[in-house]
């Protein structure tokens, strides 16, 4: 079993994606189950999520801490380019969004909807809800790397990217039971969301469409 992709369907992402994602790195690892589900452990201490840190603290965007025992790591955080680096930040902070949902156990976190909208904010709660409804979470450390950012003027962008869902695994809440899954393709997982800037200056997933197994994200 896989853990579930982010989106409602999966779909093939696309040539020109791929051709962003020359070299994609990997490791070993085993897969997850097709989800990563809702709440790890309550009760738990959590301490921050690693990545967009800087972003995360600005004003009036919402605190994001994770549950000791699971880390999201975002390679290629600096490109040289401010605006890039902005998308990048905040792309990551719309994964963790979801992430936190699982783990507070809620749909209607602060997060959720300040880093998405529109069709990924539809699919960012179901995909919250499907964890919930099956209570479940999810322990370990999902890597996400070969970022590519393309800018659509002053207000939109694109980001492409890979995940590496090969240390990750789906955790029953009741019982504790941690599933360990075997590696395979489908451990790895290729996106491709497109952001526009709000008028808080907040750079908002608004749709995101993923290919699990994708070739271009395979070590």
């Amino acid at each position: 079993m896989i853990r579930r992709s982010r989106l409602l369907t999966t779909v093939a992402v696309g040539a020109s994606a791929v051709l962003l994602l020359t070299a994609c790195g990997g490791g070993g690892g085993k897969p997850k189950t097709n989800d990563k589900i809702a709440g790890a452990d309550t009760g738990t201490s959590k301490s921050p999520s690693p990545s967009a840190t800087a972003s995360a603290a600005d004003s009036g965007r919402p605190e994001i801490a994770f549950p000791a025992g699971v880390k999201n790591v975002f390679e290629d955080e600096k490109t040289g380019d401010p605006t890039k680096d902005a998308v990048l930040a905040d792309s990551a902070l719309s994964v963790n969004s979801m992430d936190d949902a699982i783990f507070q156990g809620s749909v209607s976190t602060k997060a959720l909807g300040f880093y998405n909208s529109g069709k990924a904010l539809n699919a960012a709660i179901t995909y919250v809800q499907g964890y919930l409804d099956k209570g479940d979470t999810w322990v370990g450390t999902t890597r996400y790397f070969n970022r590519r950012v393309t800018l659509s003027g002053d207000t939109a962008a694109s980001v492409v990217y890979c995940s590496d869902e090969s240390k990750s695994f789906l955790k029953n809440r009741k019982t504790k039971k941690t599933q360990n899954t075997p590696t395979t393709a489908d451990s790895y997982v290729l996106y491709n969301a497109k952001l526009v800037k709000n008028g808080r200056g907040v750079w908002q997933t608004t749709d995101i469409i993923s290919d699990r197994g994708a070739k271009a994200c395979q070590p």
